[in-house]
């Protein structure tokens, strides 16, 4: 279904300009219409020269208005990479000290906020989230719509899946949500602060299937070293042609996301329109008919 807008609405008020024709003073209009001359000073009903000057004002307002119609449907056809966030939500993630400025805050909820922020850019993928603790489920599918992700995100919680770290499910579920899109480039992106202790779901398995997948798989060890199985998440990421990070504290977790965001772009497509059509010809080219055809006039009048 086609649908019909202007992009610079705003641009209307020079409309006014329009009025100015029939109602300004004449001292006014000579500085805004230099030709005023070109005006008849008939009196009667419909002044021809004024109409005249009104349509070609107003064509070229509207002209500058920007007037398009853009197929709305296709805005869910989304063609960018199917990006599923696996996190932790085990009892380890609800310690503090991870963020500096402000030492009182956990864990987790410093990573939900700049998961948040991350996933705000990814304008041109869809994005879905696995959370996993002793066991894992998919807690959202995979949606183009970020704010509605976002808005998600702050209904989890520590231990919401239990108190273990079962990395393999996570990864598990993470490839069944994944499994549902349609893009050609698929990421997994895990999020952990712990070693591999619970679940049905080894993850060497899930690496596995992973591969079968041509899903890549980006690891993040988060908080101390030693919290953390550095060397597992190094030949995860490596055996799916990743990469591992580590990030110790806040600051060093933002800059994972953003190399992510250089190694992984998003295209940045209209959030707005898609196929749009421009129409501003349209009306330009009868305001420049009507400026011919009055400087024509004035030629033969003069003659």
């Amino acid at each position: 279904m086609n649908n019909f807008t202007f992009e610079y609405p705003y641009v209307f008020i020079l409309l006014l300009l329009v009025i100015c024709i029939y109602k300004c003073p004449l001292t006014l209009k000579k500085i805004i219409f230099p030709h005023i001359h070109l005006f008849s000073n008939k009196t009667s009903f419909i002044n021809k020269e004024k109409l005249l000057y009104s349509l070609i004002l107003s064509s070229m307002i509207f002209a500058l208005a920007s007037p398009i119609v853009y197929d709305q449907k296709n805005s869910s056809k989304r063609k960018g990479r199917d990006l599923v966030f696996a996190l932790d939500t085990s009892g380890s993630m609800a310690e503090s000290g991870f963020d500096s400025e402000n030492p009182q805050k956990r864990k987790f909820d410093a990573l939900k906020e700049l998961l948040a922020s991350f996933i705000s850019k990814r304008y041109n993928d869809n994005v879905g989230v696995a959370i996993f603790g002793s066991y894992a489920y998919p807690a959202i599918p995979l949606s183009y719509d970020m704010k509605s992700v976002a808005f998600l995100l702050d209904f989890f919680d520590v231990g919401i899946a239990g108190e273990s770290t079962a990395i393999g499910e996570g990864l598990a579920t993470a490839l069944k949500i994944l499994k549902k899109g349609k893009a050609k480039e698929k990421v997994i992106i895990l999020v952990t602060d712990g070693y591999q202790n619970s679940g049905a779901v080894s993850v060497k398995e899930a690496v596995q299937r992973a591969k079968k997948q041509h899903v890549k798989i980006y690891t993040i060890g988060i908080g101390d070293t030693s919290s953390f199985d550095a060397n597992l998440l190094k030949l995860i990421a490596k055996n799916t042609g990743a990469k591992m990070f580590a990030a110790k504290d806040v600051k060093m977790l933002q800059e994972v996301y953003q190399e992510i965001d250089k190694l992984e772009p998003s295209a940045i497509r209209s959030k707005h329109y898609l196929h749009k059509q421009n129409l501003f010809i349209y009306p330009l080219t009868l305001a420049l008919l009507l400026l011919f055809y009055l400087i024509a006039k004035q030629k033969k009048e003069v003659l």
